[in-house]
């Protein structure tokens, strides 16, 4: 069987563990009609919300847990839908946002480029992400390519907290 990431909607109902696909659906925000990764990610911001006072290996810890769990949850679902990622499988993308916003500084303007930057690397998929992700198959691969985007996204959200930090402040008045 050959996987592609399909643009067609959800099935209604998937057969299987419902909890399962529940949280590889992002709580639900894999059912949006347009942009689920991107309502994928905005659940992830909460989730972040929650985290952001921990301490930094809490914090990897945490987000290596929700790695692990998300292939398996991922690859549960894929089968069970008959389809490799899936774009309503979003459990991927709340965890690249996590990764994202590892060590960033307080505030909502940090938060919400770290929300774009992570959009732009999990869409464009800037090399070798889109060639890893034809080329891994199963949760992992679902996983990995997010995880990837999420490193590109932390790399760049660092240098711009630490060199730019005066213009992205000034960008916004709270």
């Amino acid at each position: 069987m050959r996987f592609v990431k399909p643009r067609s909607a959800i099935p209604a109902s998937i057969p299987g563990n419902r909890l399962v696909h529940f949280l590889a659906f992002g709580f639900g925000a894999g059912y949006a009609p347009v942009a689920p990764g991107t309502f994928g990610t905005l659940v992830a911001i909460p989730i972040y919300l929650l985290l952001m006072q921990a301490p930094l290996p809490v914090y990897a810890l945490v987000v290596l847990g929700m790695f692990a769990a998300g292939v398996w949850l991922c690859e549960t679902t894929e089968r069970d839908l008959g389809m490799h990622d899936h774009s309503g499988i979003v459990w991927d993308e709340i965890v690249g946002y996590l990764i994202t916003m590892c060590m960033a500084p307080a505030g909502w303007v940090w938060v919400v480029v770290g929300f774009l930057l992570f959009r732009l690397f999990d869409i464009w998929k800037p090399f070798p992400i889109r060639l890893l992700e034809r080329r891994i198959q199963g949760g992992f691969g679902n996983m990995f390519d997010d995880a990837l985007a999420g490193l590109y996204s932390l790399v760049i959200l660092q240098m711009l907290s630490r060199y730019g930090g005066n213009f992205c402040a000034d960008l916004w008045i709270f």
